[in-house]
């Protein structure tokens, strides 16, 4: 089966055209021996078979970043059968920059002007076949996005010649260097003659390793620095000769409409203001159980009828029947956001199941164990974690939708002037936004930063961005909060919550960039792509690699994690089985309690009394995977909630009942508890995440580096929580953590000026 990779700038389509010709066939990977994300697929559109490998988006074949030496090590070691090059036709000239150092290689190429929709949207032409007689290869017009011109891309690709010889558009001033180069691989057998020679003459670092080839850069080099000549003559020539197959409308607007819309998205003043806006709008459809706060912002205030005041349904006994089981997945005395009304339709569908199957096993005579087991132990903790599968789809789809229409490319330029005063570039939003949906590719992506410490720093925040398996702890305390006491909008709470994640990872990043990785910012250069609607299909295979990812998950990790944490918390440290009412005597219980002081700080330690450990072993477990969290939760109040006598139902009601009965039991205030909660979201935000995210982590950080990066995520996590506990429950600490902060900040300028390092000042003692 012949093998094609795709090559291109970063926002050129490429990803949207490797999801139009891979579809489902595409499945995720790592390139051999680093840990950078590696996607394969197989278009079946044609007479044959072929694979399709996507390279990482690069600018250039020079080795500036870990991806741009993948891209070219890739092509020049695995021999793909071609290159399908992938040009965004409406930034044509910046795009061809790469297509000219693709030519130098022995591989066969073919071009896909991709966009040419909205090329002949602005009253645009661009001459394809001028193009293709200028490069010397197929050029082909496309839309990935709508699909359009893919079959003949793919039929011309296939139809090429299995051989090429590279050419450069590097004549005139550079050609006897370039034959001097030349001359000299050749002689050495090296494959791809053409394309060595030109990095050579750049002075590459990886040509520069070779045998030889500083012998070689001598007599080809005339003393002078060529890599500048080599770029400023590829500039030449696409102005000269290849840009002018483009021709601009005569009648084109001065300011085209994503021009427009930039002036108010990307204003000075408005820009940030209007990105808050639109995330909390995007929690508010995903996580609100009062739409458009149509009901007041708290049950006092509230005015819809319920369903209980329509006589629909009893307090006692709920929906009288199916039929307003259904009604109350869209409406209960309030209007549900999509994201909640989506999530009810699952848990009505999995309580049903669940019910059936425990109904079933009764029936048949099981044991109480065995039926503990499944319907409290395995079927509760696994469907309590599915049951939030619709609100992190919601969430991830309308992060999608956001990046594909172009808005994050913009905040990531808004963001870099702020992100510039921390020490960081806007691009190093790129992969801390990511950390929304999963932080394993947010700390790969962390490859396309230059500078070392920009990267060591990024990587050590990105879990303070909330990824999806976050989501649940997040989405149950909150409604926890809510349905226990009675005030708030878990919207409301979630939104700050993820905005507490940000501002922990700016304040943690001013630190680490004044003190321990203090250096240069790199420059930031993004070209931003036209604004445009995104494509429903690329949409959805998003969804479906999240769906796949999570579900995998349920059933493996968090699976083996559910049995677990139940029988361990029906046993006696003696082996003998030990039912709901003896629970507090098990090893769960007994290790739970140990490490419960710890937390004592936090507000869910030693003041949560006999059903505290619950807390403690839910954050330890989470640990393994963030969805354990509550699973944990779901397995043990479900136990707790028979051992005293309250029923729980599926979803947020069981960690809701469980607050109630430590309320109960303890006397514990609702100021004191509501903080505990919160404290608990921020510890389990920012501690160390899952072991999947540690293990890139250590792969991508510096040697050294992952075990002080543990002790940070730690500390981070501890002092977070410490703060917005004691803060919360008791006010007067605000002083004394103002002092602190203070404190560390008077430090950090002495430090930077010179009056203040430990180092010295810890010599001197010991002299």
């Amino acid at each position: 089966m012949k093998t094609f990779a795709l090559a291109g700038n970063p926002n050129c389509g490429k990803t949207t055209l490797f999801n139009a010709l891979t579809g489902a066939t595409a499945h995720v990977g790592n390139w051999p021996g680093v840990t950078v994300d590696k996607r394969e697929g197989v278009y079946k559109g044609g007479s044959e078979n072929v694979n399709i490998v996507d390279l990482p988006g690069i600018y250039s074949l020079s080795p500036y970043t870990p991806e741009e030496v993948i891209s070219r090590n890739f092509i020049l070691d695995e021999k793909p059968e071609g290159i399908i090059n992938i040009v965004d036709a409406t930034n044509l000239e910046r795009n061809l920059y790469l297509t000219t150092q693709l030519l130098e290689m022995d591989v066969p190429v073919i071009v896909a002007l991709n966009m040419m929709d909205e090329v002949e949207k602005a009253g645009d032409k661009i001459d394809a076949q001028a193009l293709e007689q200028a490069l010397g290869v197929p050029v082909v017009e496309i839309s990935a996005l709508k699909k359009n011109g893919i079959k003949q891309l793919m039929d011309r690709a296939v139809s090429m010649p299995a051989e090429r010889k590279g050419t450069t558009v590097l004549k005139g001033a550079l050609e006897r260097e370039l034959e001097t180069a030349c001359a000299f691989y050749t002689a050495e057998g090296v494959k791809s003659p053409l394309f060595h020679a030109v990095k050579l003459l750049e002075n590459d670092e990886l040509e520069l390793e070779n045998k030889g080839a500083k012998e070689a850069l001598a007599k080809a080099s005339r003393g002078e620095d060529l890599e500048a000549v080599v770029a400023d003559e590829r500039y030449k020539y696409i102005s000269a000769n290849l840009a002018s197959v483009k021709v601009k409308s005569v009648a084109k607007e001065k300011l085209t409409k994503s021009d427009k819309i930039d002036r108010v998205l990307t204003h000075r003043v408005w820009a940030i203001p209007i990105f808050l806006v639109v995330l909390f709008l995007v929690f508010h459809l995903t996580f609100s159980e009062n739409l458009f706060f149509l009901n007041g912002f708290t049950e006092e205030m509230g005015w819809l009828p319920s369903l209980v005041d329509l006589g629909l349904a009893t307090e006692e006994d709920g929906a009288n029947n199916f039929g307003v089981e259904i009604l109350a997945i869209f409406y209960d005395g309030t209007v549900y956001s999509p994201g909640v009304i989506l999530t009810n339709f699952l848990n009505l569908f999995l309580d049903h199941i669940s019910d059936g199957i425990v109904t079933l096993m009764e029936n048949g005579g099981a044991a109480e164990w065995a039926t503990g087991l499944v319907g409290d132990g395995i079927l509760g903790g696994i469907f309590a974690v599915l049951g939030f599968l619709p609100q992190m789809l919601t969430l991830f789809l309308f992060f999608s939708i956001m990046e594909d229409t172009g808005y994050m490319a913009r905040i990531a330029f808004v963001l870099d002037r702020i992100f510039r005063r921390f020490g960081l570039s806007g691009r190093a939003f790129m992969p801390m936004i990511m950390g929304f949906g999963c932080s394993i590719p947010a700390m790969i992506n962390t490859r396309t930063l230059a500078d070392e410490k920009e990267r060591t720093a990024t990587v050590r925040v990105i879990p303070f961005f909330s990824c999806g398996a976050k989501l649940p702890i997040l989405t149950a305390v909150a409604g926890g909060i809510v349905a226990a006491f009675g005030i708030g909008n878990a919207d409301v709470i979630t939104f700050c919550m993820y905005l507490l994640g940000v501002c922990t990872a700016i304040v943690c990043v001013l630190l680490m960039r004044n003190t321990t990785l203090k250096g240069e910012t790199p420059p930031f250069i993004m070209e931003l792509p036209a604004y445009h609607l995104p494509g429903f299909g690329n949409l959805m295979l998003h969804l479906w690699d999240k769906t796949k990812h999570f579900v995998k998950k349920a059933f493996t990790i968090i699976f083996a994690s559910t049995i677990i944490i139940w029988l361990f918390s029906h046993l006696s440290w003696r082996w003998g089985y030990l039912p709901d009412e003896q629970m507090n005597e098990s090893i769960l219980a007994s290790l739970g309690m140990f490490i419960q002081p710890i937390f004592t700080p936090l507000g869910f330690g030693s003041q949560l009394g006999r059903f505290g450990w619950v807390f403690a072993v839910a954050a330890i477990t989470g640990l393994i995977a963030k969805e354990n969290v509550i699973a944990t939760f779901t397995t043990l109040a479900l136990c707790i909630g028979a051992y005293v006598g309250e029923g729980t139902e599926e979803g947020i009601e069981e960690l809701s009942g469980l607050i109630n009965i430590i309320t109960a039991d303890t006397g514990i205030t609702r100021s004191d508890f509501v903080a505990a909660l919160i404290a608990f979201i921020a510890f389990n935000m920012t501690t160390i995440p899952c072991f999947a995210a540690c293990a890139t982590a250590k792969a991508e950080l510096p040697k050294g580096k992952f075990n002080r990066t543990v002790l940070f995520w730690l500390a981070t996590s501890y002092i977070v929580g410490a703060m917005i506990y004691t803060i919360g429950a008791f006010i007067w600490p605000v002083a004394i953590w103002a002092l602190i902060i203070v404190a560390v900040a008077t430090l950090v300028v002495l430090r930077n000026i010179g009056k203040f390092d430990i180092v010295k000042i810890f010599r001197r003692s010991k002299n």
